[in-house]
């Protein structure tokens, strides 16, 4: 599904995202649905990957169920294979960004000589792919359009951005949620090397939004041969859409004014399907079974399932 629209039963607002297309149900309820879209460098790509959309969904509802007991989620249910239907939430502006190795746009600071990322001092002497001492947390301002921005605690509380009480909550709740999917990584022979999670707030309660641990919002290792790779100098084999960053730079584009995005072969796009499904069955342990559901059942479906709510 490249996109969609629909006039569902009590629809109250629609949003596309970079990825989703989101329907407001009456202020109260949201209809998440996970296209086969794909964005690097905050930029939508010409083409769709097929089964991206369901890879995405169904990896989300399996963390978020199995962190539950951390955090609360604004999980409903899953009615299709690529929607979730959820508690509508005053969302947090600002993305929780973690990151457990110095890797990605942490190393391409890092190695220009800059040591700190959003108000935090990383160590002298580390090496691309090094473990932090200790995970680090350097959140983004939540953009609609654009670039999303680096951006320190003590800017968004200044800012007035989060409350100093709910941003301290949110690092608490990051942490923790970092560290279970570290675990459960683990289980799996990989390593969660960052991620990010973003909340939102109903009443007093905090809540967990959007997806988490899903090879959009995270980077995976493989954990056999790290170490070996990084005494030798050798780059980590990683499970993230972090190969197609690396494509389309080795390609002349970065997102910036002026760039013209790549062509996509169909072997290019079959070969990212086939890296999302690797993961998920890799992250997960379970085998992926692609599900395509007629669009002319997919409106209806999602209907029913709101009206059993």
């Amino acid at each position: 599904m490249l996109e969609s629209n629909f006039k569902l039963p009590g629809q109250t607002a629609f949003y596309k995202g970079k990825v989703r297309d989101v329907y407001t149900i009456e202020d109260k309820l949201m209809v998440m649905v996970v296209s086969d879209r794909i964005s690097a460098f905050d930029v939508v790509l010409p083409r769709p990957i097929p089964f991206k959309g369901q890879v995405l969904n169904q990896v989300a509802a399996i963390m978020l169920e199995a962190t539950k007991d951390i955090v609360p989620n604004w999980v409903k249910s899953t009615p299709l294979p690529n929607t979730t239907i959820g508690l509508k939430c005053d969302t947090f502006p600002v993305e929780m960004v973690v990151r457990g190795n110095l890797t990605g746009h942490a190393w391409r600071t890092y190695k220009t000589g800059e040591r700190v990322l959003c108000g935090v001092t990383m160590p002298d002497g580390m090496k691309e792919n090094d473990f932090f001492p200790t995970p680090i947390i350097t959140p983004t301002t939540k953009a609609h359009e654009g670039h999303d921005e680096d951006i320190s605690r003590e800017e968004i509380v200044a800012q007035g951005l989060v409350s100093k009480e709910d941003y301290e909550q949110l690092e608490k709740y990051t942490l923790a949620l970092f560290q279970r999917g570290k675990e459960l990584a683990a289980e799996r022979g990989l390593i969660l090397v960052d991620t990010k999670y973003e909340f939102g707030k109903i009443g007093d309660t905090i809540y967990v939004i959007d997806e988490i641990h899903t090879p959009d919002s995270s980077r995976y290792f493989y954990a056999a041969g790290y170490e070996e790779n990084q005494q030798a100098g050798i780059q980590q084999k990683q499970l993230s859409k972090e190969f197609v960053r690396e494509w389309l730079m080795e390609n002349g584009f970065q997102g910036k004014d002026g760039q013209q995005i790549p062509v996509m072969t169909d072997e290019f796009v079959n070969q990212v399907s086939e890296r999302y499904i690797e993961l998920f069955e890799k992250i997960t342990g379970r085998t992926f079974v692609k599900e395509e559901v007629p669009a002319a059942e997919v409106e209806a479906k999602i209907a029913a399932a709101l009206q059993s709510l």
